[in-house]
């Protein structure tokens, strides 16, 4: 006999890792994913600090880091392509702006379900369209299977939760934009493109990426500060591409190529950047997991890692407590430190380094170049970081 019958809403990187813990701790699961099949797109991500001890804990570190995409590190090039501030992968710590563990998002996710399909029951193209908790049981409705009852439903489901918008219809405005947009997408490689990250800044508040992948893709991140694209997520593919023609026409550097390549990805994704603040992760027997309830944003690199730790911290409270009442409470004292601290983003981010001006990206280029002349470079990386490892993580018996 079971201990719970749990519903987690979301099968990318928050769901699996639950799921995973879950079953371990002797919880059936079910997982309900609206895509059709588990996702295999995704941009680079990396797993840092206390993150990777849960992934060794979960017998996968070997395996994610024979998929890793190799970044060597972050170059920050002029608009003729030229490095003038380079920041390479850390060899003794293994971060930098570039952690020692860059995956491309599908990969992760892949591994992650391959590790809980065995154990777990997955539910693909469907959906939660309503909850029902009366203190005993949480009723969940589907947009295309049978209701269901269950003892726990967790939110893994991401910044623009429908289990947080379900569960927690009173909170206000959970998400705080941080003013930028950002689009995301891969591009056929060329000779041009190395093992490293560039970063290109123009004019405009616009920043431009392009890393490396281990598929023999670049990847492409398109990002400004600007209110222009609000609204983005009433259009569909073709028009939020057509947003990114206009704003990014004059941009320089290798951004006509980036554009073109656009026109033709089938993975491009486009998300506002913000963070998601809630007063209370939990309410009755639904919890929050991940971005639905803690999302720090892209910027913060620390997504994808409080994701994991989170899963594990919740599935192990869960098994220790005696009611998920007292679970959820557990889980949140543990991780809310953690998530607050990881919140804390760098005074002024992101516009800091965006600038709007070619005076302003003239000063941002000009700090960085001293900082890779003075030798102080690892130094500089580190305490722009977040402290990833800053949690103590419980033995659950699990």
């Amino acid at each position: 006999m079971p201990k719970y019958t749990v519903l987690v809403s979301g099968g990318g990187i928050a769901g699996p890792v639950a799921g995973f813990w879950l079953a371990r701790a002797g919880m059936k699961v079910t997982i309900v994913e609206r895509a059709p099949e588990p996702r295999s797109t995704g941009q680079g991500i990396d797993i840092r600090g206390a993150a990777l001890e849960v992934v060794k804990r979960m017998g996968l570190e070997e395996l994610i880091r024979s998929r890793t995409t190799n970044e060597k590190g972050l170059a920050f090039v002029d608009k003729n392509g030229k490095a003038f501030a380079e920041f390479p992968v850390d060899d003794v710590h293994g971060q930098s702006f570039t952690s020692d563990i860059e995956i491309l998002r599908g990969e992760l996710s892949n591994i992650f379900f391959d590790a809980s399909k065995d154990k777990v029951e997955y539910i693909f193209d469907d959906s939660i369209t309503s909850i029902d908790d009366d203190s005993d049981k949480v009723k969940v409705g589907f947009a295309k299977g049978a209701e269901q009852s269950f003892d726990i439903v967790i939110g893994a489901d991401g910044m623009r939760s429908k289990t947080r918008r379900l569960a927690f219809p009173d909170e206000e405005a959970p998400m705080k934009s941080l003013g930028q947009y950002t689009s995301f997408f891969a591009i056929p490689r060329t000779a041009s493109d190395t093992d490293w990250a560039r970063w290109y800044n123009a004019p405009g508040g616009r920043g431009i990426i392009m890393r490396p992948d281990n598929v023999g893709s670049t990847r492409v991140y398109l990002s400004i500060m600007s209110t222009e694209p609000a609204g983005y997520e009433n259009l569909d593919i073709a028009g939020q591409k057509q947003i990114y023609h206009r704003l990014f026409a004059d941009a320089g550097w290798e951004v006509p190529r980036m554009l073109a390549g656009m026109d033709h990805a089938d993975d491009f994704y486009m998300q506002e950047i913000a963070q998601v603040i809630m007063k209370s992760w939990s309410k009755g027997r639904v919890a929050l997991l991940g971005d639905a309830g803690y999302c720090p944003s892209p910027i913060s690199g620390m997504g994808t890692s409080l994701a994991i730790v989170g899963a594990y911290v919740l599935a192990g409270e869960l098994q220790r407590c005696g009611s998920p009442e007292e679970a959820f409470q557990a889980y949140e004292a543990l991780m809310r430190p953690f998530v607050e601290q990881v919140q804390k983003l760098p005074p002024g981010a992101p516009g800091i380094a965006n600038p709007q001006t070619w005076w302003g990206i003239w000063i941002f280029n000009t700090v960085l170049s001293l900082v890779t002349k003075t030798g102080i470079v690892g130094l500089f990386a580190r305490f722009s970081l977040p402290h990833a490892d800053k949690i103590e993580l419980p033995l659950y018996d699990m």
